[in-house]
């Protein structure tokens, strides 16, 4: 009789225990995705590429320099909304100026931003060496 109630106990126990790690594994944020950008600069033709990128809140971008250096990963601060400055910018390690990257001279140098905690929106990139031949993306996050 004792063996049917310790085993009657138990099972009453872990069935709700069982539940709490169904619910968690639910509730937890997807892992973060890196996404590649290159950056390229061939003639007076610079771009980003992919120049649109869709990304989820929390995931990554990692800009990547192909050719003809320097550049750089700029958010104009005049077009981020308030709400998402301060964020955006906790994701830009090193910055130069504010939403500014640095530089990256060499093939293969990269830069990655972080877009954890930054909300919902579309976010033009920029290469601030290279404004004046359009070196702009977008960046929406969902």
């Amino acid at each position: 009789m004792k063996k049917i109630l310790t085993a009657a106990l138990v099972a009453a126990l872990a069935a709700p225990v069982a539940v709490l790690a169904l619910r968690a594994q639910a509730e937890a944020p997807a892992a973060a995705t890196v996404h590649e950008v290159k950056m390229y600069m061939e003639g007076a033709n610079a771009r980003f590429e992919p120049a649109n990128v869709t990304i989820r809140r929390g995931d990554q971008v990692k800009f990547i320099t192909v050719n003809g250096g320097p550049h750089n990963v700029w958010f104009d601060p005049a077009r981020v909304p308030d709400a998402a400055e301060a964020a955006l910018s906790a994701g830009m390690p090193n910055q130069m100026a504010p939403l500014a990257g640095p530089f990256v001279n060499e093939a293969g140098a990269s830069y990655t931003v972080s877009f954890a905690g930054v909300p919902a929106g579309r976010y033009e990139v920029l290469c601030m060496p290279h404004t004046g031949l359009n070196m702009k993306g977008v960046i929406t996050v969902q």
